[in-house]
């Protein structure tokens, strides 16, 4: 029989919190009375994670582990997360505990009543600093305005998601994934709970410097909007329209009142501010020339490396998805 409940977990370097995040998530999940797996999804780490996980496999049959290849980053791992998680109630879940496994319960309470995703929000962000905490309500203030997916601002990849939206879920392949707006793009009944989030079990701070944030800020948008296209039409029609009025004035001028015409400098300058533009635009049609690029290539989304734990897991390929069974068809071909 099918776990009800998955736990899925991306790992990259968290040789220091394993045991401590096993031993919360078990005690967490046990008192909930209900059966259950946890699915961690190794991102490539450099440290002992890989060898402690396959080590937890052969004493806890509950506990599955997926090797990447290579590091492919946290999206992509929660996507093969999903992929290869057969639980009734899938949830996603930090390894460094600032995501307390005690909440689970409650998101099992939401989800009986009928939410097909329970999202956990942050009531407080007083940890990060108030640039980042601006930046961050910011960005998402523009991200809904520019989209038509309603993606909460303080909700981030703890949630309870259930089965009829995770195998929606995974059959979405795109290759950039912005898995806050793929949770959000299906709809289905959603339910939020609130929480506190913890500091890191190690201590440690957090493994995202800020050209990964812009990165994954740049993700959001492009992924999800083609607004940043659009408006450059309306842009270069105000622009034409101002060099337009600009132009009559300074015939005016010149003709009428016999004014002469100002020097190189403000040329220069409109030539400038107008290059400019220029290079923006061609950069943000770059942006999608190269997500186009990357689809049309057709590669995996991820390599899998190895995985243990899943011996008796019926499901895997039932429920598993495309990249599941993609990934089990190179298995068997190799």
């Amino acid at each position: 029989m099918p776990p009800v409940l998955s736990l899925v977990v991306p790992v990259y370097n968290e040789e220091r919190n394993i045991h401590a995040f096993l031993t919360a998530a078990t005690r967490a999940l046990e008192a909930i009375g209900e059966s259950f797996e946890i699915v961690f999804v190794d991102d490539g780490s450099k440290d002992g994670s890989l060898g402690l996980l396959v080590a937890a496999t052969t004493t806890d049959a509950r506990v599955r582990v997926v090797s990447f290849a290579r590091n492919f980053g946290k999206e992509t791992a929660l996507a093969a997360g999903l992929a290869h998680a057969s639980g009734d109630a899938v949830i996603p879940i930090d390894c460094d505990l600032q995501h307390p496994p005690e909440l689970v319960a409650q998101m099992v309470a939401e989800w009986r009543k009928g939410a097909d995703m329970v999202l956990a929000v942050r009531s407080s962000r007083s940890e990060e600093s108030w640039p980042r905490r601006t930046a961050s309500g910011l960005y998402y203030r523009v991200l809904r305005w520019l989209t038509s997916v309603d993606i909460p601002a303080h909700a981030g990849d703890f949630r309870l998601i259930s089965r009829k939206v995770v195998d929606v879920l995974n059959q979405m392949p795109e290759r950039h994934r912005f898995m806050k707006g793929i949770y959000a793009w299906p709809g289905f009944k959603t339910a939020t709970i609130e929480f506190q989030a913890a500091q890191r079990n190690d201590g440690g701070g957090s493994k995202w410097g800020f050209f990964k944030l812009w990165r994954f800020a740049l993700d959001g948008i492009f992924s999800f909007s083609t607004m940043p296209l659009k408006v450059w039409t309306y842009v270069g029609l105000l622009c034409a329209a101002g060099s337009f009025v600009y132009l009559l004035i300074t015939i005016i001028q010149v003709l009428w009142f016999g004014v002469d015409v100002p020097g190189y400098a403000s040329v220069l300058s409109v030539l400038l501010f107008f290059n400019g533009l220029s290079i923006i635009s061609n950069g943000i049609q770059g942006e999608y020339l190269a997500r186009i690029f990357e689809e049309v290539k057709g590669r995996p989304l991820y390599v899998v490396g190895g995985r243990w734990g899943f011996e008796n897991n019926k499901r895997l390929e039932a429920v598993g998805g495309a990249h599941a069974q993609a990934q089990a068809d190179t298995d068997s071909a190799a």
